[in-house]
């Protein structure tokens, strides 16, 4: 059973008791969510749902399948290093992009590339969503043809694979995936940060790992680089205010966790990748220190503390 974080009463098998882990999408910045995920296992904190986006659907996956443990965490941080070692995405993004619109690619080299990594770190062709025995899993992808976004595992005969690969399909190393009827990308482009899919398969209360990381405004920039920039920083930031409004309106707490880094971290970049780790498990101790101090003040003040029993004791006197 999934920890409570809020002040509400929950009951071991009531559905208000879901809570979901939303892991956001950010590249090499996603090792942050490996060290999270620790600091909330030694906290007992455990989820009903995963939720993930891009390369939070990726982390979210390899826990499902290997388990949140010690060990699942382990073959997770294997697969990180593994990523880091092979160059999984090259960093001269601006010499494939240009490779890419000229057609001059190849046939799908990265899909392959980063296919042939899920499959070596357990995301296997035959894997269906009903396999997996723990948490439920969710992956989220943008369909470009019906301009919405897709959550692979509502239906459970789903393979894993095809759900984590479209949810990480990031132009311009890996084109967009045709699946039936439907053109797939990274998730990231509609829910970077999958709150509302958390909502929408039954969250009741959602622990969000962010690694949504904007630079510093620079008024002064010029060019396309600076404009498109700026103009994915704007959608993205607008899709967490929005998401988070969402929450807010349906009662849906959210413990909303910011992860920042020493330097920015461009999402091809991996060098960084254990002291990534150390990061999130730090950052997160601390998240997690600062909500059981709110959580103490709130018991505190709480009608259904000391306040209560002295107006129910007083009322009985009248």
């Amino acid at each position: 059973m999934a920890h409570s974080l809020s002040n509400r009463t929950i009951s071991a098998n009531s559905p208000a008791s879901r809570l979901a882990f939303a892991l956001g999408g950010g590249g090499a910045r996603g090792a942050m969510q490996v060290g999270a995920l620790r600091a909330l296992l030694e906290a007992g904190i455990r989820s009903d749902l995963l939720v993930g986006t891009s390369i939070g659907a990726v982390n979210a996956a390899m826990i499902a399948i290997h388990g949140f443990s010690l060990t699942g965490l382990e073959r997770l941080e294997d697969a990180w290093l593994d990523a880091k070692n092979t160059d999984l995405l090259p960093g001269d993004y601006i010499h494939i992009a240009m490779r890419t619109m000229l057609n001059r690619m190849g046939k799908e080299t990265y899909h392959r590339q980063m296919r042939a990594f899920y499959i070596r770190h357990g995301i296997t062709p035959d894997l269906q969503f009903r396999d997996l025995s723990g948490p439920a899993l969710y992956c989220v992808a943008t369909d470009l043809n019906h301009y919405t976004p897709v959550i692979f595992g509502r239906d459970p005969d789903q393979r894993v694979l095809d759900g984590v690969a479209a949810s990480s399909a990031i132009p311009p190393w890996i084109a967009p995936l045709r699946l039936d009827k439907a053109w797939l990308m990274d998730g990231g482009a509609l829910s970077n940060l999958p709150i509302e899919p958390s909502i929408r398969m039954g969250a009741a209360e959602i622990i969000a790992l962010d690694l949504f990381e904007p630079r510093p405004p620079d008024v002064d920039a010029r060019g396309f680089s600076p404009f498109l920039d700026k103009l994915l920083t704007s959608v993205e930031h607008r899709q967490i205010e929005m998401e988070l409004a969402l929450a807010a309106a349906q009662g849906v707490p959210v413990h909303h966790w910011r992860f920042r880094y020493q330097r920015m971290i461009p999402v091809w970049d991996f060098r960084d990748t254990e002291a990534l780790f150390e990061s999130g498990y730090v950052q997160a101790q601390a998240f997690l220190q600062k909500m059981r101090k709110m959580q103490a003040q709130n018991r505190q003040a709480s009608p259904s503390g000391w306040r209560a029993r002295l107006r129910a004791w007083w009322q009985g006197l009248e």
